[in-house]
């Protein structure tokens, strides 16, 4: 017997922007007497499937976008006689879809870090369950990751978790559904011991992956305060203050690691926080901008956020504090209009964004947005490929609309192309080369251009609502760029690294494996 770990995808760059931790975390959650898993991520090179035996596991883990391909190689795996399991936040959503589309024998639902054992060890004992439910395991459970299994040189960025749940509510996002409102913050001394380790391999630019880096607010604090909830601010003070521990072990290590998270915009308005996150060589975030008029922040539940010129004041107090930011849009808004494209890329240009990537709006399960849309579609029959609209993941790629949901005053094609035009607009080679000032030495900005044009390719051209065709095409060009893209994140391993001093102290080492 034999354990398999898959990341599906129906595109193969050869290689990729960011682990997907997942992997390597359920590697490490793999029992040791089961030997260590073979681990396979679609998006640098496809399955081999004949290195599958009958007797063999093979977890695959979905989410929406890559479901579809998820439930191909599940039916070939199960095929060959192996025993599949599903998880991730779609199986988490629709177990029964993974069984019977993806011919799953077991769906772990929720979190896999304690989990994964318990299916392993009921299939090796003839007792295996059809579901587990994971659930939401506490912080201090989180399993760090495998990373002396992964391909060295193929990744740009590591990946490393801090938190998981996130206290908005964001109609588009189903974090807050699937991970929980409350924020399960990990001990500064596991992240920092992860970190360690990802330099010692080689990896100097390592990815938060969190679903909000920034889980408290100063408005939270100032709500509790006024409500007079003392247990509330008392744990919100503690969440607060172990972010605040965790940057600062992070700024003992090695200057040249370079870090990059997701924030919400809040955060500008916390200057201690952001000179906290400089000092820790947090260069970069994203943050979820969404719209930039007050009806469209309404329309996606974000009335925290700002709008107008308020806006652009608080984006460029990131660059202000040494944050670079990639500013994330949504288009196709019900508040919407045409004007609104040539705003957002205004609000773009003039808040100094590094980066910015502009989706169009989709109904994704598990989302309020989605319950929404598939109510409202409850009288509509429409099929395509004999798949319900309302379960579009599962139409083939080249057929799948480009555009979900209804919209005013515009129709589907003009939301595509105004769309295109304001990622052609914003990745054009002059204005990618105005933007790379932001960097100093000539080097930095020629890697500034490259990895523009990149990440251009990789994500404006390879949606969910976008054809095969250019799907084709873009990962022709992703290959060709990311070759000398991938030299640039290389660094020699540092296999002496030590931990950061801790009270004048080295901190014990401890075996994370």
């Amino acid at each position: 017997m034999r354990v398999h770990l898959v990341n599906p995808s129906q595109v193969s760059f050869g290689t990729s922007v960011i682990t997907p931790r997942w992997l390597y975390v359920l590697a490490a959650a793999t029992p040791a007497k089961f030997g260590d898993p073979a681990i396979c991520d679609e998006t640098l090179e496809q399955l081999d499937i004949s290195s599958i035996a009958a007797g063999d596991v093979v977890g695959i883990g979905i989410h929406t976008a890559n479901a579809l391909r998820g439930y191909e190689l599940g039916r070939q795996a199960r095929d060959r006689g192996a025993f599949v399991v599903f998880g991730g936040i779609h199986a988490t959503l629709y177990p029964e879809e993974a069984q019977s589309l993806g011919l799953a024998h077991a769906v772990v639902r929720g979190d896999g870090d304690v989990a994964w054992a318990t299916v392993l060890e009921d299939y090796a004992k003839g007792t295996p369950r059809p579901v587990y439910e994971a659930g939401r395991i506490e912080a201090e459970d989180f399993t760090p990751a495998r990373w002396d299994l992964v391909s060295r040189g193929r990744y740009m960025w590591a990946s490393v978790q801090t938190v998981r749940g996130c206290p908005k509510h964001c109609s588009f996002c189903s974090v807050w559904r699937t991970d929980g409102q409350r924020p399960r913050v990990r001990g500064s001394e596991a992240v920092v011991r992860e970190i360690v380790e990802l330099r010692r391999l080689g990896f100097r630019f390592v990815l938060l992956a969190d679903d909000n880096f920034y889980p408290v607010s100063l408005k939270d604090l100032e709500l509790a305060q006024a409500q007079g909830n003392t247990q509330r601010l008392e744990t919100l003070h503690a969440i607060r203050a172990e972010r605040f521990e965790l940057m600062e072990q992070m700024s003992r290590l090695p200057s040249e690691m370079v870090f990059f998270t997701q924030i919400t915009m809040e955060a500008a308005g916390d200057p201690e926080f952001l000179d906290a996150m400089r000092k820790a060589n947090i260069k970069g975030a994203l943050v979820g901008i969404e719209a930039v008029t007050p009806q469209g922040l309404k329309d996606v539940y974000k009335d925290f956020n700002a709008a107008g010129e308020d806006l652009v004041v608080r984006l460029r107090a990131f660059r202000q504090h040494g944050v670079n930011v990639l500013g994330s849009f949504i288009f196709g808004l019900p508040s919407d209009r045409a004007e609104t494209f040539e705003a957002t890329m205004t609000v773009a240009q003039r808040a100094d964004l590094a980066f910015a990537q502009f989706v169009m709006l989709t109904p994704f399960p598990g989302t309020i947005d989605f319950a929404r849309w598939e109510k409202t579609m409850e009288e509509d029959l429409t099929r395509i490929a004999g798949v319900p609209l309302t379960r579009y993941w599962l139409i083939p790629q080249e057929l799948r609309p480009k555009v979900y949901s209804s919209h005013p005053t515009m129709s589907p094609a003009e939301i595509r192309a105004r769309t295109q035009q304001v990622w052609d607009r914003f990745y054009s080679l002059k204005m990618i080369w105005r933007r790379a000032q932001c960097v100093k030495s000539w080097k930095a900005r020629m890697a500034f251009v490259l990895i523009s044009k990149l990440y251009r390719q990789m994500y404006a051209n390879t949606g969910i609502a976008t054809d095969s065709a250019r799907h084709a095409r873009s990962a022709r060009w992703a290959r060709w760029i990311s070759k000398p893209c991938q030299r640039l994140f290389i660094a020699s391993p540092l296999p002496a690294l030590e931990y950061p001093a801790v009270a004048g102290k080295l901190a014990p080492e401890k075996n994370i494996a």
